[in-house]
């Protein structure tokens, strides 16, 4: 072989096993948003105050994953300033983060109110979950040019949005992934779970990656807020919310080479039930026997749409009876939990429509999911592939 020619193969060999390299060990970024800041305080009561207590918290998660050698972590904030809620989105955008974690505390004029509970982007009819976005997105006026930079946007009216959003479904069910693990940890350190929320947040829209909007507890409450005040229950909820956030990394990215690997080509991760008990179906007696077994199903060839309705370790038979008489209803199997499924179709208009119909019979959190002859993928990848 000529002299010339073995320089030039050595180094494109060199090349690509650099490249290579550098694509096996791409770090999982996550992006840490510590609510308000500044002149904007946030919830005020006792003296307690949301800004600090948002920023401690989040410094705490930060340096928890920081010591993950394969985790990057963005700050919207490190300190007492005061940033705008796209450019905290931006921040996360310009990185190319792989998840945005917003972080604040809860407030209620009931003093008795208290748990925690975790948003993620999305209309709502239900007028708790628009009071929070409401509170949130009051933000806003704090900054200069508001009314410009949001045309269109009322902070006092969430559902003022309708006519800003463009279709993310894409994000959507990974989004709920991810707070459904939240929630599962703070009730592992024993804390009250309030579930898995939409609603339309100003900062989680403008995210263009998984999003989650955290309220810790409600700074409000007597009890809840002197603990979210102290040294020890900041340390507790970091520690949870950091756990989340490993966990969901290992599900959906794995470890080490797999870490660029995207999250539609992952195993179907663990999640959590993303409603209280009481409008769950999962809390319905099962009825299967000790050992149920399913009969096998034909998968459809293809792509098809399903709506997600619930997930949880209790097997249900597929009845209308436990899924508040939709069918039909189908089910996967993973990581020893059942995700239940309503519905079938290849259009996505149809799918669409299915959607509306779980959530008019309570399903809040339903989405659409996408699977190619019987494996999850995108949104969005199948709809190009349509």
């Amino acid at each position: 072989m000529d002299k010339k020619l073995k320089i030039v193969m050595v180094a494109i060999t060199l090349l690509v096993t650099s490249f290579m390299f550098s694509q096996g060990s791409k770090k999982f970024k996550v992006t840490l948003d510590a609510g308000h800041g500044d002149h904007d305080f946030g919830a005020v009561y006792d003296g307690r105050i949301e800004k600090k207590i948002a920023l401690a918290v989040v410094l705490k998660v930060g340096k928890i994953l920081e010591k993950s050698s394969d985790i990057d972590v963005i700050y919207t904030r490190k300190t007492d300033v005061f940033i705008d809620l796209i450019e905290r989105a931006n921040i996360s955008n310009r990185a190319d983060a792989d998840i945005f974690v917003s972080i604040h505390c809860n407030a209620n004029k009931n003093r008795e109110a208290s748990g925690c509970e975790t948003y993620v982007m999305g209309m709502s009819k239900n007028a708790s979950n628009l009071e929070a976005a409401k509170k949130e997105n009051q933000v806003i006026t704090l900054e200069k040019d508001y009314q410009q930079k949001y045309k269109g946007f009322d902070p006092k009216s969430p559902e003022s949005m309708l006519g800003l959003i463009v279709e993310q479904e894409e994000y959507l069910s990974n989004s709920i992934e991810l707070a459904g693990n939240i929630q599962k940890e703070f009730i592992n350190v024993g804390k009250k779970s309030r579930g898995v929320k939409q609603a339309p947040f100003m900062v989680l829209h403008k995210a263009y990656m998984p999003r989650v909007l955290i309220e810790m507890g409600f700074i409000s409450n007597p009890t809840e807020g002197s603990k979210l005040d102290s040294e020890e229950g900041q340390d507790e909820i970091a520690e949870a919310i950091a756990k989340a956030i490993v966990r969901y990394k290992k599900e959906y990215y794995g470890t080490g080479s797999d870490a660029n690997e995207k999250p539609s080509d992952k195993i179907e991760p663990t999640v959590v039930d993303s409603k209280p008990a009481t409008n769950n179906p999962t809390t319905a007696t099962p009825k299967v026997e000790d050992k149920p077994k399913e009969t096998p199903k034909e998968v459809a060839k293809g792509i098809v749409f399903k709506v997600q309705i619930s997930a949880s370790s209790t097997k249900l038979e597929l009845a209308p009876s436990n899924f508040k008489g939709l069918s039909p209803i189908s089910m996967l199997e993973s990581n020893k939990f059942y995700k239940y499924m309503y519905g079938e179709t290849k259009s996505y208009s149809e799918a669409k429509s299915l959607l509306q119909e779980a959530k008019a019979k309570g399903f809040e959190t339903a989405f659409v999911i996408a699977l190619k002859d019987g494996v999850r993928i995108d949104i969005s990848e199948a709809l190009k592939q349509l």
